[in-house]
C-alpha cells in the first residue's frame, strides 16, 4: 500500500458479488482493497489471485464493533462497500436472529465511516425489500417496500440508516438493490449454481413448489460492471438503483433450460413449497442500469455456458 492509493474496504468480500467486484477494483493499481469477511458464507477460494499485490484479506465480523473498528481505524478508508450479510432463502429462514444481528454491522460501518475519512458508502440491498410485488416491473421509487421476512426487513432498515446518515451527518451513499445474480463464484446454495451443478452430475434437480415462480437472472459481470461504473464515474450519489436483468423466467423453465444446455439426464423433482420468503414474482425496472451500461445484458443461456466453461466453478462442484 502506498500513500497515493485510494483505500477501499469491501465487507463480505469473499462472497459471490463482493469477490467479483474486488477483481474489478484491483485491476486499477491506484486502488488498495481490504477485504473483510467472517467466512460464514464466504470462501477463501473466492479471493483474488496472489499475482495482485494491492489487496489484503482480514477475517472479521462487522457485527462486532471491535472487529470492524480495528480495521477501519487502521486504514482510514476513502470508500466502503458494505456487502456483508447472512444470505440464502433457506439459511435466512432458519437463522432469523443471525439475520437481524446484521443491523449491528450496518450501524458499525456507518458510525465508523462518518467519524473517519470515508467519502462515500455503498450498500448491498436486495430485491427482497419489495416483497410480493404489487406491480411489475418493480420501480425504485414507485413500488412499495412491503416484505416482512427478517432478511428483507434488515435490508429495508439498512436503506433507512444510509439515508438517515446522509440527512444527519452528510455521509454520501448509494444503494444497490440486487436481483438474482449468478456466476462462477456462486455457492450451490443458490438456484442457478445448484441446478447447474446437479445437471452436470446427472443428479435430480429439486424445485420448491410447482416451479411457476418467476425470476430474472443477472450474470455477475453485468452486476459488477454497473457497480464499478457508478463508483468510478460518481453516479447516483444519495440514490438507489435496481441491479438486475428484466427477462422473466419461471424456475421450472430454468431447470429445463439447464438440462437442455448441459445435455443432462437429470430429472426434475418437486418438493413442498417453502413456508415464506419465496416470492411468486420478481422483475426489476432496470432502466437506470441499462442506461449506465449502454449495452445488451448477458442472457441466461450465455451465462450458463460461461459458468460451464469456468474452471473455478467446475473445480468447486467437483469437490462436493
Amino acid at each position: 500500500m502506498t500513500l497515493n492509493q485510494t483505500k477501499i474496504l469491501v465487507t463480505g468480500g469473499a462472497g459471490n458479488v463482493g469477490s467479483a467486484l474486488i477483481e474489478r477494483l484491483i485491476h486499477n493499481t491506484n486502488h488498495f482493497v481490504v477485504i473483510m469477511d467472517n467466512l460464514s458464507t464466504g470462501f477463501l477460494s473466492k479471493l483474488p489471485s496472489e499475482k495482485h499485490t494491492n489487496w489484503k484479506f482480514i477475517k472479521g465480523d462487522v457485527n462486532y464493533l471491535n472487529d470492524v473498528s480495528s480495521v477501519m481505524l487502521s486504514y482510514n478508508f476513502d470508500y466502503v462497500f458494505h456487502f456483508a450479510a447472512v444470505v440464502g432463502v433457506i439459511r435466512t429462514q432458519e437463522n432469523p436472529i443471525d439475520v437481524l444481528n446484521d443491523i449491528e454491522g450496518i450501524k458499525n460501518v456507518l458510525n465508523l465511516s462518518k467519524n473517519t475519512s470515508v467519502k462515500h458508502v455503498y450498500f448491498s440491498s436486495s430485491s427482497e425489500v419489495y416483497g410480493e410485488p404489487v406491480e411489475l416491473p418493480q420501480n425504485e421509487y414507485r413500488t412499495p417496500l412491503n416484505s416482512r421476512v427478517p432478511y428483507a426487513v434488515v435490508k429495508n432498515v439498512g436503506e433507512c440508516f444510509f439515508r438517515s446518515y446522509w440527512q444527519s451527518f452528510h455521509l454520501p451513499y448509494t444503494i444497490f438493490r440486487f436481483f438474482n445474480t449468478y456466476g462462477p463464484n456462486q455457492s450451490t446454495d443458490f438456484v442457478v449454481a445448484r441446478f447447474l451443478a446437479s445437471a452436470l452430475k446427472n443428479k435430480d434437480i429439486t424445485i420448491y413448489g410447482d416451479g411457476m415462480q418467476t425470476r430474472t437472472f443477472t450474470y455477475v459481470d453485468d452486476t459488477v460492471n454497473v457497480c464499478a461504473k457508478i463508483f468510478e464515474e460518481k453516479l447516483l450519489i444519495n440514490d438507489v438503483i435496481n441491479i438486475g436483468n428484466d427477462q422473466l423466467m419461471t424456475i421450472k423453465e430454468l431447470a429445463e433450460l439447464t438440462i437442455r444446455i448441459t445435455n443432462s439426464k437429470s430429472k426434475i423433482i418437486f418438493l413442498p413449497p417453502l413456508k415464506e420468503g419465496d416470492m411468486t414474482r420478481r422483475q426489476p425496472d432496470n432502466t437506470k442500469m441499462r442506461e449506465i451500461l449502454n449495452k445488451k445484458l448477458i442472457s441466461i443461456e450465455e451465462g450458463i455456458k460461461l459458468m460451464m466453461a469456468d474452471e473455478r466453478f467446475l473445480k468447486a462442484i467437483a469437490s462436493k
